[in-house]
C-alpha cells in the first residue's frame, strides 16, 4: 500500500490521500500527521473504498508526516462513525474527533507539572491571592484549570508560584488504575434479581449482541442486577461501559460500585482535568480500564476489548446532544453493541416509549423488576388540587403539604421537595413601569438568584448583578419577584418551619463532585430535614429516612410546546416520587396541580403507568409522531435576523413534495434569539418507511448560503425551543 485516504480534521476538507513512505507500516484506524498547506492536520487513515476522495495522480500526493504511538481505531468502532455521520447528518470527521483524547493523550504518556497550594500562610496577601487560596483549598491542576477554579488570571497564579504559595507536583500521566475485583462484595439478590442477573451474565459469556430493556420500579435493584454483568466482564478480562446521564449521578454511582468491587471506576466527563482525561483515554485503548463510568462523550472512545454496555437512566433527554453532533447516546449506544457484537442493557424506572415499542415487538428483550428490594412498598399518591386547597397568599406550598412536612420533621424523618426551576423566581420585574429583565443575546427572562445575588441567563450564562434601581425608570426599591424558583421555596420552607435544615440541590449548588459527596454525607447522616431540588434529584439517590415528596407544580413540565411533555413530565414525577419511602418506612407522594384530570396526573394517581403508555402510544400514533413515524428538525441561524429569515424561507420554498413526507415551516423559533442568533426553524414529520435523511441531503444540497447563515440538521429531535 502506497497511497492512503485520511479522514481529516479540518473544518473545510473532510478526505484527503496522502502517500505513504516507503518503510513506514500503517494500519486501518491509525491516526496520522500529515500536512496540509504550511499547515499539520491530523488524520485516520480509513478503507479506500468507503470514503469518497478525490482521484489526484500518485505523484501529486504529498507524503505522511508521522504515525503516532496510539492504537489504530478498531474496525467497529470505524463502523460506528461512518453510521452515525450518516444517521444524523453529520460531518464524518466531527464524529470521528469525538474518539479521540487530546493531542498529548495521542502522544503517549509520560508526566506532566501540576500545582497545589504549599500550606505557605504568607503574612501579606492581595485580595486577588487571598480569594485564589480560599477557593485552591485541596484542588490540584494545571495553572490553566487553577486559574478557572479561582476565577483570577494564570498570572496571579504565578505569582504564588514565585512566592511558594504554590508549590510544583510531578504526576505520573500514564500511573495505573486500582484493580476491580469481581467478587470483592458478591450482594444476596432477591429471586427476580437473581433471575435477571443470571439472564445479563449468560449474555456476556456468550459474547453476541443482545440489547435488553432492564424495566424495573424505582428501589427495585436494577444496579445491582447489572453490576453481575460487569462482575463476569471483569473476570473474561473485558472492558464496560456505564453511561450515567447526569454528571451530578455519578458521586452516588461510585460509592455503590466502590462497595461492590472494591475500588473506583475509571470516569469520563467533561469536568476532568486535562491530565485524568489524557489518563482516562490511554487506559481505555490500552485495555487497562476495567469498567469506564461516563457521559454520553464515553461512547466513542476507543475501548480494546469492549464487552458490555450499560445505559442508566436510559429515558433521560439528556442523552441526547443538542449542538455540534445532534446524537442520542441510548440509541447510539444499541448500533455500537450491534457493532462490536456484545449486549447492551437500558435500565429505567420509566422506559422511554420509543424502548418499550421496541421491546414489544421483540427487537429488544424485557426484563421486569415489579417489586422494591426488601420488601419495601411503593409510596402512597396523593393529589392535591390547588383550586380546592390552594396557599396562602404569597406562598407556593398548600397548607396540608407544609403539614405533612411539620410531621415528618417531628418524627425525625425526611421531606423533598421538587421543583424544576432553578433560583429565586423566574421573571423580575418593576412594579413601577413594568420593566423586564431579558437577556440581550437570547429570547428569554433573567433569572434571578438570591443566594448569589446575580440575574441569569440559563441559555447563554449572561449574569449581572441585581441593580439597586429600575434601569428603565430609576425607581429604587421597585423590584418584584414573579413566580417562584427552588431558592423562593427554600425561604418559604425556612418561614413555616424555622428548625428545618435545609439543602437546596441544582446544578448551581452542586457544581463539583465534591460538592455533590459532601450532600450526600449529610443526607444519609440525617443532617438534612428539608431536600429541595430540580430534576437532579429525581433519579439515583437513596435515602432511606425520607418519607414525605412533594410536587410544587405538577403541571410546569405541561407548558410550552414540547412534543414529549405529556411522557416527560410521568417520567420526572414518577422518578422523584420513587425517593420516598425507599427504606422501612413507608412513603408518601403529595402532588400539587391546578389540573388533576390531565392523563398524566391521572395515571400518577391511579399507579397506572400502563394506562398511561397505551393513551401516549395512541396519540403518537395518530399524529404520526415517533416511534411511529420520524421527526426531523432543521434550524436556520444568523446574527442577522433578515439573512436568518431568507434563508429559512429559501429552505422551505425547495422543500419536497412527497407523499410520505410534511414539512412545517419555516416560524421563528420558540427561543427566536439565542446566544446573539436568530433562529427560524422547520419540522419534517415523515413515515418510518420514508428515507428521510437521503430527501433532506439532498433537499439542502441543492442550496447555498451566506457565510453567516448556519444550517443544523437534527434527526429525532428532543428540544423544540
Amino acid at each position: 500500500m502506497t497511497r492512503v485516504r485520511l479522514l481529516v480534521f479540518n473544518p473545510a476538507l473532510s478526505v484527503l490521500d496522502y502517500r505513504l513512505p516507503a518503510g513506514m507500516a500503517i494500519e486501518f484506524g491509525a491516526v496520522v500527521l500529515a500536512p496540509l498547506g504550511p499547515r499539520q492536520v491530523l488524520g485516520i487513515v480509513w478503507e479506500p473504498d468507503r470514503l469518497e476522495g478525490t482521484e489526484v495522480p500518485d505523484s501529486k500526493l504529498r507524503p505522511i508526516l508521522e504515525v503516532l504511538p496510539a492504537p489504530p481505531l478498531p474496525a467497529p468502532l470505524r463502523r460506528l462513525i461512518e453510521w452515525c455521520a450518516d444517521y444524523y447528518c453529520a460531518p464524518m470527521n466531527a464524529v470521528a474527533r469525538m474518539a479521540l483524547g487530546s493531542m498529548a493523550a495521542l502522544r503517549g504518556g509520560g508526566t506532566t507539572t501540576e500545582y497545589r497550594l504549599s500550606g505557605l500562610e504568607p503574612q501579606r496577601l492581595t485580595p486577588q491571592r487571598a480569594a485564589a487560596m480560599d477557593a485552591l483549598h485541596g484542588e490540584q491542576a494545571s495553572i490553566r484549570e487553577l486559574a478557572e477554579l479561582a476565577s483570577v488570571s494564570e498570572g496571579v497564579l504565578r505569582g504564588m508560584v514565585g512566592a511558594g504559595i504554590l508549590e510544583p507536583v510531578s504526576v505520573d500521566l500514564d500511573r495505573p488504575y486500582p484493580r476491580a475485583r469481581a467478587d470483592f462484595a458478591i450482594p444476596a439478590l432477591e429471586p427476580d434479581q437473581q433471575a435477571a442477573a443470571d439472564t445479563f451474565v449468560g449474555a456476556v459469556r456468550a459474547e453476541e449482541f443482545a440489547p435488553f430493556l432492564l424495566d424495573g420500579v424505582t428501589g427495585s435493584g436494577k444496579t445491582e442486577c447489572y453490576f453481575e454483568a460487569v462482575a463476569e466482564a471483569i473476570r473474561m478480562q473485558r472492558q464496560v461501559l456505564v453511561l450515567l446521564p447526569e454528571i451530578a449521578l455519578t458521586e452516588n454511582f461510585l460509592r455503590r460500585f466502590e462497595a461492590r468491587f472494591g475500588v473506583p471506576p475509571v470516569l469520563w466527563h467533561s469536568s476532568l482535568k486535562q491530565s485524568e482525561r489524557r489518563r482516562a483515554w490511554r487506559a481505555i485503548v490500552s485495555g487497562e480500564a476495567q469498567v469506564v463510568v461516563g457521559a454520553r462523550s464515553a461512547l466513542f472512545m476507543p475501548y480494546k476489548a469492549l464487552g458490555l454496555i450499560v445505559i442508566d437512566e436510559a429515558h433521560e433527554v439528556s442523552f441526547k446532544q443538542d449542538d455540534g453532533v445532534r446524537y442520542n447516546a441510548r440509541d447510539v449506544a444499541v448500533i455500537r453493541a450491534r457493532f462490536e457484537q456484545i449486549p447492551v442493557i437500558l435500565a429505567s424506572a420509566t422506559p422511554a416509549l420509543e424502548s418499550l415499542q421496541l421491546a414489544e415487538a421483540g427487537v429488544y428483550a424485557k426484563i421486569d423488576l415489579p417489586a422494591r428490594f426488601g420488601g419495601a412498598e411503593l409510596p402512597a399518591i396523593d393529589v392535591l388540587d390547588l383550586r380546592d386547597e390552594p396557599p396562602e397568599r404569597g406562598r407556593w406550598l398548600a397548607p396540608r403539604l407544609v403539614a405533612e412536612m411539620r410531621l415528618r420533621l417531628e418524627r425525625g424523618e425526611q421531606s423533598l421537595l421538587f421543583l424544576n426551576r432553578r433560583g429565586y423566581a423566574p421573571l423580575t420585574l418593576c412594579r413601577h413601569c413594568g420593566y423586564r429583565f431579558q437577556c440581550p443575546n437570547c429570547s428569554a427572562w433573567l433569572v434571578e438568584h438570591r443566594l448569589s445575588r446575580r440575574l441569569a441567563c440559563h441559555h447563554c450564562g449572561h449574569e449581572v448583578p441585581v441593580p439597586e434601581a429600575c434601569p428603565e425608570c430609576h425607581t429604587s426599591d421597585c423590584l418584584v419577584a414573579c413566580g417562584p424558583g427552588v431558592e423562593r421555596i427554600a425561604d418559604e420552607v425556612a418561614e413555616v418551619l424555622p428548625e428545618a435544615r435545609i439543602a437546596v440541590v441544582t446544578s448551581d449548588t452542586l457544581n463539583s463532585p465534591e460538592k455533590i459527596s459532601a450532600f450526600v454525607e449529610a443526607a444519609e447522616g440525617k443532617l438534612i430535614d428539608v431536600i429541595i431540588g430540580t430534576q437532579l434529584v429525581t433519579k439515583g439517590y437513596h435515602f432511606p429516612e425520607l418519607t414525605l415528596v412533594g410536587v410544587v407544580d405538577a403541571d410546569l413540565g405541561l407548558e410550552g410546546g414540547d412534543l414529549r411533555a405529556g411522557e416527560r413530565t410521568y417520567q420526572q414525577i414518577a422518578q422523584v416520587a420513587g425517593r420516598a419511602g425507599r427504606g422501612e418506612k413507608p412513603g408518601t407522594v403529595i402532588i400539587q396541580t391546578r389540573h388533576p384530570e390531565a392523563a398524566v396526573i391521572a395515571a400518577l394517581s391511579a399507579g397506572d403507568r400502563d394506562a398511561f403508555y397505551t393513551a401516549e402510544a395512541e396519540a403518537r400514533r395518530d399524529a404520526g409522531a415517533p416511534p411511529f413515524g420520524r421527526w426531523a428538525a432543521i434550524i436556520v441561524s444568523s446574527e442577522d435576523e433578515a439573512e436568518a429569515r431568507m434563508a429559512a424561507r429559501a429552505i422551505g420554498g425547495a422543500a419536497p413534495d412527497l407523499p410520505d413526507v410534511l414539512v412545517l415551516g419555516p416560524a421563528p423559533a420558540p427561543l427566536a434569539l439565542l446566544r446573539g442568533r436568530h433562529r427560524y426553524r422547520l419540522l419534517i414529520n415523515a413515515r418510518r418507511s420514508a428515507q428521510l435523511q437521503d430527501i433532506i441531503r439532498g433537499w439542502l444540497g441543492t442550496l447555498s448560503f451566506p457565510p453567516g447563515v448556519r444550517v443544523n440538521i437534527d434527526i429525532d429531535p428532543y428540544s423544540f425551543v
